[in-house]
């Protein structure tokens, strides 16, 4: 790669033009890069052995008029897709059209630095924006930029210099015995009885009880193997394997479980062989009130109109944590609580659960307080 200063205009002393050959494109047509610089002949100079430099580096990327909008829809449509769940991908898509492209997609993609991304997180806080949701933001784009560098698109992502804000762990909030048992008392006779309490009894993830058919079910052992996930994207639904192999896991049921699965599902049968107005069967356990698959939308929806009419302030995913905290605070092992949950590990539960450590450090304290004297007297 070679260069050369050129002074094409003698009336402007202080005006030269770099020249810069590229070598040959696939055509076979000499490539050339041109630049006008202020000042000296020296500097000029000393200008063009930068660029020389610059141009011979491996890290070196080619300007682009590609903007940060057309990069991110191109990378969400082409790349993203493969790689996220479809209701991931539907959720991403949202975010990028709502708040991203808007605020950022004018930029250049090579011009686009870390002040731009830190002033649009603080810009999104200050409109009102739950610090969880800025985050989101934030991720979506560090991976989009990730990829425009291995495209080499573009050297370094500002994404890796930006500062994402800080964002709060959301309040766990944990029903006692009490408040579950009435709870269910509520829930008696509603098609949300069994669920809610599958959820109480087996900590499973929402989308892991509406994806449970009977063959997953041994009620002769009193065991459910959880083996895909119910999940709703672009108005379709999508039978997911679980995220991880710990997910995939098998669930002992509590008595009381078995007994209203057993009563659940010759209910079932009664609506089908009834060949009742309106009923579709499925293998579904938990299906619909008509039948067939329960969209997690409209389970969602009947889950909020029935926290209203009670006057409930938890979250559905909260049952499991409930569940969870029960079984700690019984003093099953927390390898046992990890496995029911299908935590990728006992670390996440230890983390997520933390909060419920210090009162069982006290209790087994107390323990072995009274074993050791009760050793000694003796």
């Amino acid at each position: 790669m070679t260069g050369r200063v050129y002074q094409r205009d003698k009336s402007r002393r202080d005006v030269w033009q770099l020249i810069i050959e590229l070598g040959r494109d696939e055509n076979g047509t000499r490539r050339w890069k041109y630049e006008s610089v202020h000042g000296t002949k020296g500097h000029a100079k000393k200008l063009l052995r930068q660029r020389l430099t610059e141009l011979e580096s491996p890290d070196y990327v080619e300007p682009t008029d590609v903007t940060f909008g057309e990069f991110l829809r191109s990378w969400h449509a082409d790349h993203a897709r493969h790689h996220l769940s479809p209701r991931a991908h539907e959720s991403n898509g949202y975010m990028i059209e709502r708040h991203l492209v808007p605020a950022l997609g004018a930029h250049k993609l090579d011009k686009l630095r870390a002040m731009h991304l830190e002033a649009c997180y603080s810009e999104r806080l200050d409109a009102g924006l739950a610090p969880s949701s800025v985050r989101k933001h934030h991720n979506i784009i560090h991976a989009a930029l990730r990829h425009a560098v291995r495209l080499q698109l573009i050297a370094v992502s500002p994404a890796d210099l930006a500062v994402p804000p800080r964002v709060k762990r959301t309040e766990m909030l944990v029903l006692s015995e009490e408040e579950a048992g009435a709870m269910l008392h509520a829930a008696d006779g509603t098609h949300l009885s069994m669920p809610l309490l599958m959820a109480l009894a087996t900590g499973m993830r929402r989308g892991e009880l509406l994806g449970l058919h009977w063959s997953d079910l041994d009620l002769e052992a009193g065991a459910a193997t959880v083996n895909r996930s119910l999940q709703q994207a672009y108005g379709r639904l999508e039978l997911k394997e679980p995220k991880t192999a710990r997910s995939r896991r098998a669930v002992t049921l509590p008595g009381i479980v078995t007994e209203s699965l057993r009563a659940h599902r010759a209910e079932q049968a009664r609506r089908t062989l009834a060949r009742e107005p309106g009923w579709t069967d499925s293998e579904y356990v938990l299906a619909a009130p008509h039948g067939g698959p329960w969209k997690p939308a409209d389970f969602d929806h009947a889950w909020r109109r029935f926290k209203r009419r009670e006057r409930i302030a938890i979250r559905f995913h909260d049952l499991r944590h409930t569940h969870a905290t029960q079984l700690l605070k019984a003093g099953v092992n927390i390898k046992v609580i990890s496995e029911r949950l299908g935590h990728a590990s006992i670390s996440i539960t230890l983390d997520t659960y933390s909060h419920v450590m210090p009162g069982m450090q006290e209790e087994a304290a107390e323990k072995i307080d009274a074993g050791l004297r009760a050793a000694l007297a003796g």
